[in-house]
């Protein structure tokens, strides 16, 4: 398999924790929602629960859910939600829009992934990608989740336009999570857990702040990277 291997999820904890963030969430469907086509059918590149998946579902977009953790697959047919395990179930150009959502950093050979993807899509359509960025910010909990790597701008253009995309936009996000990643990594816990108080302060009080400083920082820096490109 060369997009996600078949194995537990070792960050469902965190990934529950993060359904409290209420304005990050927000933010990630409002994003793959600007970039959606207008009709066409769908993929979720890692879709875990179906948090993105699921209220795209109820409004009205036609998505498949890839996600190959099998506890996580019933969690996604439990929402009536079409599930695949892999790319290698899914005809080749038979996507309009794909979308990755955290996911791509999980992987081990990425590039392989992106090809993938690429041969999934339609001549013309568009895979949305976000990721977390700089290395220099990995952290107890990237490993707990399994990140492999963090991205920055030039690694991940370089990947994405070796698959045969064409690039359309690439930004940073949550610049001031950037800083406070930073600050986790210097003085916060070593076993990788989210605090949830922690977690709804700066969702709720900082993050809508960071977001309007990323007008400002998108070309140079930010806890996230988003990358929007067309077959």
């Amino acid at each position: 398999m060369t997009d996600m291997q078949q194995q537990a999820y070792t960050g469902v904890d965190n990934l529950e924790v993060m359904q409290e963030a209420v304005n990050y969430n927000r933010y990630l469907l409002d994003t793959v929602r600007k970039h959606a086509p207008a009709r066409g059918k769908v993929l979720d590149f890692g879709a875990g629960g179906g948090q993105f998946a699921g209220p795209l579902s109820k409004q009205g977009m036609d998505i498949t859910a890839l996600e190959p953790d099998q506890l996580l697959q019933q969690r996604l047919r439990s929402q009536g939600l079409r599930v695949a395990g892999s790319t290698d179930e899914l005809p080749d150009a038979s996507f309009d829009y794909i979308y990755t959502l955290n996911v791509l950093e999980h992987i081990e050979d990425d590039a392989a992934a992106l090809r993938s993807l690429h041969e999934k899509l339609v001549p013309t359509g568009k895979l949305l990608i976000y990721v977390p960025a700089f290395q220099v910010l990995y952290t107890s909990m990237d490993a707990k989740v399994g990140h492999i790597r963090r991205y920055t701008h030039q690694s991940l253009t370089q990947r994405v336009s070796a698959a045969g995309f064409h690039i359309e936009r690439v930004a940073y996000a949550d610049s001031i999570g950037y800083f406070a990643t930073l600050l986790f990594k210097l003085i916060g816990n070593k076993n990788g857990d989210v605090s949830m108080a922690a977690l709804k302060l700066y969702d709720r009080a900082v993050f809508p702040l960071s977001r309007a400083l990323d007008a400002l920082t998108q070309r140079w820096f930010g806890k996230n990277l988003l990358v929007v490109c067309r077959k």
